[in-house]
């Protein structure tokens, strides 16, 4: 299932050439995925009161096109996959149905400490839930 997210490009985003910031790109991504955690009911909040962390180990990220002033994009984010202490998200950004950027990631599962641990059984079984099969 993917989730996803309207954003629009605000002027203090922009690179000299009045293109998105590549570093935005990565923000906008984060959003993404902290939003789609969110809307089933493990933000970051709840899970680090549960005393979890997701935490991204790998980060791949492809830029197609560029985004410029006050474009409305949509950020889509789907769980690739769910392993013991680990999970892969890919995501993409869309201006209309252009796809204007890609990103890959990898994440642990760490305590607050950030000392690895497998993933409680109730988010892996909902993150699960969210793949695309």
């Amino acid at each position: 299932m993917s989730h996803r997210i309207p954003i629009k490009v605000r002027f203090y985003e922009l690179d000299p050439y009045n293109h998105l910031n590549h570093a935005t790109y990565v923000q906008y991504f984060e959003v993404g995925r902290v939003e789609l955690l969110e809307s089933i009911g493990l933000g970051l909040t709840t899970l680090q009161e549960q005393g979890i962390q997701i935490v991204i180990t790998d980060l791949h990220t492809r830029f197609l096109a560029s985004a410029g002033p006050l474009d409305e994009l949509v950020v889509e984010t789907e769980v690739g996959e769910v392993r013991r202490a680990s999970t892969s998200w890919t995501q993409r950004l869309l201006r209309g149905d252009q796809v204007l950027a890609t990103q890959e990631i990898t994440a642990a599962i760490t305590d607050t400490s950030g000392r690895p641990v497998r993933m409680p059984e109730q988010l892996a079984a909902t993150l699960e839930a969210l793949i695309n099969r």
